[in-house]
């Protein structure tokens, strides 16, 4: 791959048309990327509570996991999620919400994700992931016949 990271990065989210519409963006700062999900008024999903839809805090977590994973492994492929269990920990409010994976293991064609996503203090996290992602190696070395 010739791009740099943050290229790769800007390339990945402009793949997921929903990144587009919710407006995410994301920030590389050395080997670490956090994904910034602005507050908009078309995020409420119960206008009472004035909290962002569930829907929207699981998505956010999952293109975090994808593109944490496009980027570090220098993936050919865009990562499929083959399960995913999301933990909504506290009332999502109308602010502006952050998210930062955590790769726990890549074999060769699944990987363990860990995310988190915060809005004003990251030691007290609104939602969480743990997903296992289909992997396409860059590089498939045919076995050898025996």
């Amino acid at each position: 791959m010739s791009q740099n990271p943050a290229e790769r990065l800007r390339a990945t989210l402009a793949r997921i048309p929903y990144a587009r519409f919710l407006g995410v963006r994301a920030e590389l700062a050395g080997d670490e990327m956090t994904v910034i999900l602005p507050f908009a008024p078309h995020l409420i999903g119960n206008a009472d509570l004035q909290a962002i839809h569930g829907g929207v805090l699981g998505a956010l977590l999952e293109m975090t996991a994808l593109a944490q994973l496009s980027i570090s492994e220098g993936l050919s492929r865009q990562p499929k999620p083959i399960d995913v269990t999301v933990g909504y920990l506290r009332t999502g409010r109308p602010v502006d919400t952050f998210a930062r994976a955590e790769i726990k293991r890549v074999g060769r064609r699944v990987a363990n994700v860990y995310v988190e996503a915060w809005q004003e203090a990251r030691a007290r996290p609104i939602a969480n992931l743990h997903g296992h992602f289909h992997v396409t190696p860059v590089h498939v070395t045919p076995a050898e016949p025996e």
